[in-house]
């Protein structure tokens, strides 16, 4: 089974964690924008990391075998600056219309402020207008709320919600989530998430329909190998392979398959370190 991650920020990872992303079965990624350690003071440094995102990454991670693709957004960390996420916001259409972008995210709340709320309302509606995925980012903190004030925003709108991925549940937030028709993620990351053994549970509780799993890698202390962990423990812990084919393939593909550029691509050839030098 060739594994998808669907929520990872290869940014802050190194080329051999890619290299051992292939070796472990991992053929394609998503990388949503994110906060990356300080806040951003000028558009432009945004507009950067989307042009980055959408074409050095690729090519970057193609060279070691894998499909990547991204989300782009203003992320809610930094949404207590409404005149930045105005002009971040009126200025990402070139971006969102680049082949390699599916979607907006990661959006959503932090401290669950009327600023945040603001920016996430706004890029909300931004993807409905053009029938685009959404990636939705729960607190780090007081989760429950944050996940109740989510999905009350949701369904105020009206949105399509099959076309939005809630992401980082936990035990608290599943029968809040759960209500909707929204996809719910699952993070395997040490201390603010979850571990293998906590999914294992939440999807014996829940099903394994609209359910993503992903690792959220990033500059904290995290794992880019962890799905291929997860899919282990799992399989041990009695899930069937159909049960994991949908957590870690099939729905992230039913997810961003919403957005016509969805073409995953799981034969890439890894190029051969000799001539790595070669290489523009």
């Amino acid at each position: 089974m060739y594994i998808i991650e669907p929520h990872i920020h290869m940014y802050s990872r190194t080329t051999d964690d890619y290299q051992a992303m292939y070796r472990a079965g991992i053929r394609v990624v998503v990388e949503p924008s994110f906060w990356l350690g300080a806040n951003r003071r000028y558009a432009g440094t945004f507009f950067d990391y989307f042009h980055l995102l959408l074409t050095f990454e690729p090519v970057r991670a193609a060279r070691y075998g894998i499909d990547h693709f991204c989300c782009i957004s203003c992320n809610p960390k930094e949404a207590e600056n409404r005149a930045l996420v105005d002009d971040v916001l009126a200025g990402m259409d070139e971006y969102l219309e680049h082949p390699r972008c599916l979607g907006i995210g990661e959006i959503g709340l932090n401290d669950i402020t009327e600023n945040e709320i603001y920016a996430f309302r706004k890029q909300l509606l931004m993807a409905e207008a053009r029938q685009m995925p959404v990636l939705v980012h729960l607190p780090h903190l007081d989760k429950a709320r944050g996940a109740r004030v989510t999905v009350d925003i949701i369904r105020a709108e009206g949105l399509t919600q099959r076309r939005i991925e809630i992401d980082h549940n936990t035990e608290d937030t599943m029968p809040i989530t759960r209500e909707t028709e929204c996809f719910t993620g699952l993070t395997v990351y040490p201390y603010s998430k979850l571990n293998p053994q906590r999914v294992s549970q939440i999807v014996r509780e829940y099903g394994a329909q609209r359910m993503i799993v992903n690792g959220s890698a990033d500059w904290g202390v995290s794992d880019p190998l962890s799905l291929p962990k997860t899919v282990e423990f799992l399989g041990q812990d009695g899930h069937t392979e159909q049960t994991l084919q949908m957590l870690f393939h099939d729905n992230a593909c039913e997810f961003y398959g919403q957005s016509a550029r969805w073409k995953p691509n799981y034969d890439i050839a890894p190029i051969p370190v000799s001539q790595y030098q070669r290489q523009p």
